[in-house]
């Protein structure tokens, strides 16, 4: 799957997220906004992170999780169970996680802004995606 950005682009975000299994791809990345597909095995985890400029959007198309945020590392309070069709919303500043709780892929795909990730970025593997984040 290509990035489609900064072009203008129109897709079936349900039906590229769903066809999409590896853990990060790039769908579209502009100058104000990135949007990511992502794909999570069976109890495996995006990683707790915290974006201090940035509100995220996340949307499940298949798959049951769970996610956690709080104010900072330690205090993660805020936790809600996840189902298909349910959207995230993730404040700037805000320590997160999500994790698979299901028997199947957990399939999402995360709107924000600025962009995170270079362009064009596939992670396959959350192994991949963490060796890429230590190496900024």
């Amino acid at each position: 799957m290509a990035d489609h950005g900064p072009e203008p682009f129109v897709t079936d975000i349900e039906a590229a997220t769903l066809r999409n299994g590896a853990f990060r791809t790039t769908l579209w990345t502009g100058t104000h906004l990135q949007l990511t597909l992502m794909c999570l095995q069976p109890e495996e985890e995006i990683g707790l992170e915290v974006h201090h400029d940035i509100d995220q959007f996340l949307r499940l198309e298949q798959g049951a999780g769970r996610v956690v945020m709080g104010p900072t590392r330690d205090d993660l309070s805020f936790k809600r169970e996840l189902a298909d069709d349910d959207v995230v919303l993730v404040p700037a500043g805000w320590w997160h996680n999500v994790t698979n709780t299901g028997s199947g892929p957990l399939r999402l795909y995360s709107v924000y802004g600025p962009a995170e990730h270079e362009p064009g970025t596939v992670h396959l593997t959350k192994s991949e995606a963490d060796a890429a984040e230590h190496h900024h």
